[in-house]
């Protein structure tokens, strides 16, 4: 290693990052140079000098969030983590992009020691960031105190020109402005390149203004200038009003001797030729691969050290929490590793009694609420339709974060992708909610919590086409299906208030994924145990309500608020001396996961019919040539719900009149 002695140490930091960044992007002969090579400057001043974290304790509850939200930038945070002492080791970036590496292609939560989020879409890292920066002064609120400071760390951002265009990065932004949120700072990589080319094709605004209007604070630096970038850091945390927003003006594939500035480093590796040059112009030896310099080593085991210490007093802190307040640290300790009683709370409804399952969910929630204060959540500007506020409890405000009700405005994707934070971040289990039809505006990010195993829970009401009045663009028709296909993701459709609270139940203690309930806006009978299974049989996905004696000649399944038209169809048909069998199946889907003894038990041969207000999609996986599926084929319309239930033959005598028919 041939490095002038007039280099600073935080200039090599950041040409170790090129290299490594680059010579990993090339070996794999797949990935993305340039924007690790232009963000490598602040990278290294941001590490050397501020980042809050420990590589031995990558769980410490109060270090700094650091979230790549330019995910395609991967090798940037690799190499970070690697120079840090993670776990990502020499042959980890060797084997970036492989099979069953720690270094895929864009960072995976739970898959890279060090990485705080799964990302890759662009926006949606901003976006959970602002839920870990939200999480993070709501912990503040409740547990800090004058003599002891438990929470207190800052939310980090990297992100590029992509992430700025992405519409879920602006609904958050602006909630965390809204909010004041002053412990997240964004470095905004404004290389002004994207995959197309130069973005003055299709993004000219000035974003700085923009973030300015959503109330941050916004500075512009060099992005190459170390002594720049460290003064606009230093500005940015003594802001504590509100978050801050860095645009950091660099240049992409920085220092490529023939690839600075140009699109095709964007996703393409530089080719052997020029990373060869790259590494001489910046007096690396060209001939030795994934080469750290010996200063980089030492500083970053120095720097550990110091970090160890300041989690040795945390963790005195910490001691002195649980020995001078010992139910105040129980509460804080269950709820940073998510713990919840073994047996929650839940209401009782009255059997007969016609209550909406959105109604029902209000009661269940506030009950769990008041058993687990880690619940916290809250409504798409719905809350009065959606029967979501806790009771007892305050919203949320930059004044006062000590609340448990979140108000996320009409932002949807936002709300989903903030909610994933707070689940990321710890200490909190949060929950959203909207109507049904507006989880199509959430799917991302519903699909990124299943996908990292985040416990979310999303609570969706107005579930079908007896919205009623305010028409198909109200009505879901295909959501149901459409959110069943999500891999983890568990979806409840209820069929009243009793499995309700069953369904809640399991929402709140899942902890290896989401969780969607999807309630009804009108009323359901609340079905009596003493007529049918109880609701515990919804933790298996579906169940026998009636009829579970002998082989049935035919089986009437039905999900939600058509659970109660089998039944009354069901019971006519058994009043005639037909053997008929009545299964309630909440989730299909977890339904598939239990033994097939017990699926088997639940759906003996015979005919069947299948009654959803929803598209056939999916129910196929229970029908046989000759079985029947009484669903919407078509949008809905705009009518009253009773009106709507004769058009589309939701009614008893509808589907009593096709299982007559199936049986001949």
């Amino acid at each position: 290693m041939a490095a002038s002695q007039d280099v600073s140490l935080s200039e090599l930091v950041a040409d170790s990052i090129r290299v490594l960044s680059i010579e990993a992007v090339q070996k794999a002969n797949s990935g993305h140079p340039g924007a690790p090579m232009g963000l490598a400057d602040f990278a290294a001043v941001l590490c050397t000098r501020f980042l809050k974290v420990c590589a031995t304790r990558p769980d410490w509850p109060d270090r700094d969030r650091l979230v790549l939200s330019a995910g395609h930038a991967s090798m940037l945070l690799y190499s970070l983590l690697h120079l840090m002492g993670f776990k990502v080791g020499r042959e980890d970036l060797m084997a970036f992009r492989q099979w069953g590496s720690l270094t895929p292609g864009h960072p995976e939560f739970r898959h890279t020691p060090g990485v705080e989020t799964t990302t890759g879409p662009l926006g949606q890292g901003i976006a959970n960031a602002v839920g870990m920066a939200l999480a993070e002064r709501m912990l503040a609120a409740r547990f800090n105190a004058e003599d002891r400071v438990i929470t207190d760390h800052t939310t980090w951002v990297i992100a590029s020109d992509g992430d700025m265009m992405e519409g879920v990065q602006s609904e958050a932004a602006s909630l965390a402005g809204h909010l004041g949120l002053g412990r997240l700072i964004v470095w905004y990589d404004s290389n002004r390149i994207t995959i197309d080319g130069s973005t003055d094709q299709t993004f000219t605004e000035d974003v700085g203004r923009r973030y300015e209007a959503m109330g941050w604070h916004v500075q512009t630096a060099d992005g190459h200038d170390h002594p720049a970038i460290e003064a606009a850091i230093v500005q940015a945390r003594e802001t504590t009003d509100r978050p801050s927003l860095i645009v950091g003006r660099s240049h992409i594939a920085y220092k490529s001797p023939g690839k600075q500035d140009s699109a095709g480093s964007h996703g393409a590796p530089l080719g052997e030729e020029e990373v060869r040059a790259v590494k001489a112009a910046l007096g690396f030896a060209p001939e030795r691969e994934f080469e750290v310099p010996e200063p980089v080593r030492e500083f970053f085991r120095r720097r550990l050290v110091l970090m160890e210490k300041e989690v040795g007093w945390w963790e005195m802190k910490a001691e002195q929490f649980e020995h001078d307040q010992p139910e105040q640290w129980e509460t804080w300790r269950r709820a940073i590793i998510g713990d919840v009683p073994p047996d929650l709370p839940l209401p009782a409804f009255e059997p007969g009694a016609s209550i909406a399952t959105r109604k029902a969910s209000h009661r269940c929630l506030n009950a769990i609420a008041a058993a687990v204060p880690s619940l916290v959540g809250g409504s798409a500007d719905l809350a009065e339709s959606n029967k979501t506020d806790i009771q007892g409890s305050h919203a949320v405000t930059r004044r006062d974060f000590s609340g448990r009700i979140l108000r996320f405005g009409v932002r949807e994707h936002g709300m989903a992708a903030i909610a994933n934070g707070l689940a990321l971040h710890g200490g909190f289990r949060p929950f959203t909610a909207t109507f049904l039809v507006f989880s199509d505006y959430m799917r991302p990010s519903m699909r990124l919590a299943a996908l990292m195993g985040l416990p979310v829970i999303h609570v969706f009401t107005h579930d079908s086409v007896f919205v009623g009045e305010d028409g198909p663009t109200h009505q879901p028709v295909e959501h149901l299906a459409a959110l069943r296909v999500i891999p983890n993701l568990r979806v409840l459709r209820p069929a009243d208030a009793s499995e309700t609270a069953v369904a809640w139940a399991m929402a709140v203690e899942r902890t290896d994924g989401p969780t969607a309930l999807v309630l009804t806006r009108q009323g359901l009978p609340v079905l009596d145990p003493k007529e049918v299974a109880p609701a515990t049989g919804v933790r298996r996905g579906g169940y026998v309500l009636l009829g579970g004696e002998g082989e049935p000649a035919i089986t009437l399944l039905a999900t939600g608020s058509e659970v109660s038209l089998a039944l009354a169809a069901g019971r006519s048909l058994r009043g005639e001396g037909i053997r008929a069998r009545i299964v309630s199946m909440p989730c299909p889907e977890l339904f598939l996961e239990q033994d097939e003894e017990y699926r088997n038990t639940v759906l003996p041969p015979g005919r069947r019919l299948v009654v959803e207000a929803g598209i056939r999609f999916g129910w196929d996986r229970f029908l046989s040539p000759g079985d029947r599926f009484l669903g919407m084929e078509r949008f809905g319309a705009s009518a009253p719900a009773s009106e709507l239930a004769k058009r589309f033959g939701f009614t008893p005598a509808n589907v009593l009149s096709i299982a007559k028919e199936m049986l001949g």
